[in-house]
């Protein structure tokens, strides 16, 4: 995946990476480039659906515990 930043105005490359929010003055064209995301991708995990497993195993014994009663 190609993450240049590039200047608006005169297209020299002033970065490579990813942001949320950039403020980079060119310095060969002296440009103030306002960069935003434009949409923001969290890689964060997904909690479970009820049925589903995620793999682990628990670290909780059930035994010792008390059956309800009933």
């Amino acid at each position: 995946m190609n993450n240049d930043i590039r200047c608006g105005h005169c297209g020299r490359k002033l970065a490579e990476g990813r942001y949320i929010h950039l403020t980079i003055k060119c310095p060969r064209c002296r440009a103030i480039n306002h960069l935003k995301a434009e949409s923001l991708t969290l890689e964060r995990p997904r909690a479970p659906q009820p049925g589903e497993s995620d793999g682990r195993q628990s670290d909780h014994s059930l035994a010792g515990r008390q059956a309800s009663p009933g």
